[in-house]
């Protein structure tokens, strides 16, 4: 497997389009998230040179799906229990037809570790968790919500059009 032959991008939300920080209101409600500019153009890119995209994260939130359905990401799924994120990657395998050997992972944290474990390639941004990074085939030099999808997604496309011309 090269990098160049990853056509599916799983993204985790918190930690990774996200800078993993919380702001909850008096209530405990959740009312923003902040994603990064970067991110989101880096994601239009992917998708429009053929690449699929999914959101795979543990928590809801409106913002999340808010900010998919801006991005055209129709593949979300939150709320997903810890030991789930491998079954589901599984669900989202069978639904697109793609290889996990063709599948770019980015996580973070503990309950990512399985989704990347069955991925063709793991990441993991600058501040995940030090068995997040030992796991990742790549860690990026950007932390999460500062632009690491971004750094990724240009990875990727760089290599991709570089096997082309080969």
């Amino acid at each position: 497997m090269t990098r160049a032959a990853i056509r599916f991008l799983i993204l985790d939300v918190d930690g990774v389009l996200t800078d993993g920080r919380l702001t909850l209101d008096r209530e405990g409600k959740e009312p923003c998230k902040t994603f990064h500019v970067h991110d989101g153009a880096a994601i239009q890119r992917w998708r429009a040179s053929g690449g699929t995209v999914a959101i795979l994260s543990g928590r809801r939130s409106d913002a999340v799906a808010a900010r998919a359905a801006e991005l055209g990401i129709a593949r979300v799924r939150q709320g997903v229990p810890a030991d789930e994120k491998g079954a589901v990657l599984e669900g989202l395998l069978a639904e697109t037809g793609i290889d996990a050997l063709d599948v770019c992972y980015i996580g973070d944290d503990l309950p990512d570790l399985p989704a990347m474990a069955q991925c063709g390639f793991a990441v993991a941004v600058a501040d995940a968790a030090p068995p997040v990074k030992r796991a990742a085939n790549y860690v990026t030099r950007r932390p999460g919500g500062h632009g690491a999808v971004a750094e990724v997604i240009d990875l990727l496309l760089q290599e991709s059009v570089g096997a082309r011309q080969a």
